[in-house]
């Protein structure tokens, strides 16, 4: 077969999700109300850390654009995929699909240094806490978070760059609910070894550069605790690491799933995604509000002032 270079190819069709046809309005239903769900949580922890004066630290500072950027990256793949159940229709533009890439490679990797920015963070404030407010500056503050979507949304450019380059066979099936790069590259008729070179060096470098933070970061929490173990000190330690723990876990987990641990895509393959692009940020308000007792004052205040008004 005779392939087609990129100009010819106009559109490509999401599988989608490994669903029956007699389920789509479970399924959808069940996905518009996850992705509410996340919409509405993290705007919620947005919106109570610009108002409330108490949450206007480092921790709540970073903890925001955590929320913005989750929202992004459900707010990438989501809605398409909705619109598709909801019209049974499966295709989805070359320029949609491409800026889907670009989109969700840059929000994943937002979220990948926020992560290691919010470790590094509780570093300091457990082990350097008589010195965490000169470190933890407004403006350090400020060029972290800078620095993350900066060289995020650069990484996911000179992805999408290198992407668009590439020709297409006239296979544009794509067994997936979005636009994954991966498999996108697996339906290039072109060389894709510039890509994969890229993705292993540049996008590996930054995966461990992160990862190393982390697990620094929390290697030299647990070091401090155990040099004067105290019952108090743990809980302290848990109760301010322990959701950024947790969510670590469910976003290093379902991302180890997907890309590390999968030969081919196939229905598991699909639910770590899943989890990954819509689990995962509809659960992380629940994890940092349910145990944080400053967001949950936050809500009470916020939610007198609602019946104040009435």
């Amino acid at each position: 077969m005779r392939p087609e270079n990129q100009s010819s190819v106009s559109e490509f069709l999401l599988l989608g999700l490994p669903i029956q046809p007699g389920q789509q309005g479970v399924f959808f239903s069940l996905f518009l109300g996850m992705y509410l769900t996340t919409v509405l949580g993290n705007l919620l922890i947005i919106l109570l850390i610009r108002l409330d004066s108490r949450l206007h630290t480092p921790m709540y500072f970073f903890l925001s654009h955590l929320a913005l950027s989750d929202v992004s990256l459900s707010s990438v793949t989501v809605p398409k995929m909705l619109v598709n159940m909801w019209t049974l229709r499966q295709s989805i533009s070359y320029v949609g699909c491409i800026s889907q890439v670009c989109f969700f490679v840059s929000f994943a990797s937002l979220d990948n240094f926020l992560l290691a920015v919010m470790a590094y963070d509780r570093y300091v404030a457990i082990c350097h806490p008589l010195h965490y407010t000169t470190i933890m500056r407004e403006r350090l503050c400020t060029l972290l978070v800078a620095g993350s979507w900066t060289v995020s949304y650069g990484s996911a450019l000179l992805h999408t760059l290198l992407l668009v380059r590439l020709s297409f066979c006239a296979d544009i099936i794509i067994t997936h609910f979005f636009c994954d790069l991966f498999v996108l590259l697996k339906l290039s008729c072109s060389d894709i070894s510039p890509n994969m070179l890229i993705i292993f060096t540049e996008g590996g470098f930054l995966c461990l550069f992160c990862l190393g933070i982390i697990l620094g970061s929390y290697i030299r929490i647990g070091i401090i605790i155990l040099r004067v173990p105290s019952t108090k000190r743990v809980l302290k330690a848990f109760s301010t690491c322990g959701s950024h723990l947790l969510v670590v876990s469910l976003y290093y987990g379902t991302l180890a799933g997907v890309y590390f641990f999968s030969s081919s895509w196939d229905s598991k393959d699909i639910i770590a995604s899943v989890m990954y692009t819509v689990a995962t940020p509809m659960l992380n308000p629940f994890i940092y509000s349910l145990r944080n007792r400053d967001i949950k004052q936050a809500l009470e205040m916020c939610v007198s002032r609602v019946k104040f008004f009435k």
